[in-house]
């Protein structure tokens, strides 16, 4: 095994202050490059929580890269995705425009890498990606939004955080947050509303009873059939959420983005 080569904070996005940490093994030929999302429910989290996700990729022989976005309350949806086109912006512009591309991503990263998905046409990994937006809020209007107990969260490892099951308040609260409480652009938020031929294939997994709702992949996989785009979908037993079950997928993980990673290059405007 050769050395991890990390390289921390380079910029990718000047004007809004925006870096990402690169990884790679020394050594190594590339398979192609991953961007790897945190998650964080769009409030919390940051670049480094995912080395360990990004170093697993790296051994393998992937170049991987770890954006840092933008979050509440300095900012809102659609925000962070923006950050996600000035990523691919760079990527263009960068010494690694011309390898094969994908992205993984962890609850609300996993949101962001099926967006990518979406947009972009490149094969995504989303863990509890957070998809159920519009119809889950319309259905449940009476529970009421708490945030719960987050003071420890850049501390507590992400494997270790929402692991004890269902908690619809907690769920309801940071998604409502991540649209500063508007209602208004909940739909256009939702993915499984702009699924179509293009889309990139999809890695989808979500535990059957964790606090974010299998109702979300389950759409998504219904939507990706109607469009005929390829995907997975694993339904893991218990309450792990995201990286919590990370483990148990990673085999799985990696061989979908061995099959899936586009070799076409991927122009961005």
């Amino acid at each position: 095994m050769g050395k991890m080569q990390v390289k921390r904070d380079i910029i990718y996005d000047e004007n809004r202050h925006l870096t990402l940490d690169a990884y790679h093994e020394e050594n190594k030929p590339y398979l192609g490059l991953i961007i790897d999302i945190h998650g964080g429910g769009w409030f919390r989290g940051d670049k480094a929580k995912d080395e360990d996700w990004a170093t697993r990729l790296a051994e393998l022989g992937y170049m991987v890269l770890v954006p840092n976005y933008q979050m509440t309350p300095d900012v809102y949806y659609p925000e962070p995705l923006s950050d996600m086109n000035s990523l691919m912006v760079w990527i263009n512009r960068s010494e690694y425009n011309q390898m094969p591309i994908g992205v993984v991503g962890s609850s609300a990263g996993g949101n962001m890498a099926v967006e990518m998905a979406i947009r972009y046409g490149i094969p995504a990994v989303s863990l509890s990606g957070i998809l159920d937006i519009d119809d889950w809020l319309a259905k449940h209007q009476d529970v009421v939004a708490a945030e719960g107990d987050t003071s420890a969260f850049n501390q507590k490892a992400s494997a270790t955080i929402n692991q004890s099951g269902a908690n619809d308040a907690f769920y309801k609260w940071f998604v409502m947050n991540y649209f500063n409480q508007r209602t208004d652009e909940l739909e256009a938020a939702t993915p499984v509303h702009r699924v179509n031929s293009r889309t990139g294939a999809m890695y989808l997994a979500n535990s059957l009873n964790e606090f974010v709702p299998t109702s979300g992949v389950l759409a998504m996989a219904n939507a990706l059939t109607e469009a005929e785009v390829p995907f997975e979908l694993n339904m893991v037993p218990g309450t792990r959420h995201a990286k919590g079950y990370l483990d148990d997928v990673f085999n799985q993980t990696v061989d979908f983005l061995q099959r899936h990673v586009l070799v076409e290059h991927v122009e961005v405007e």
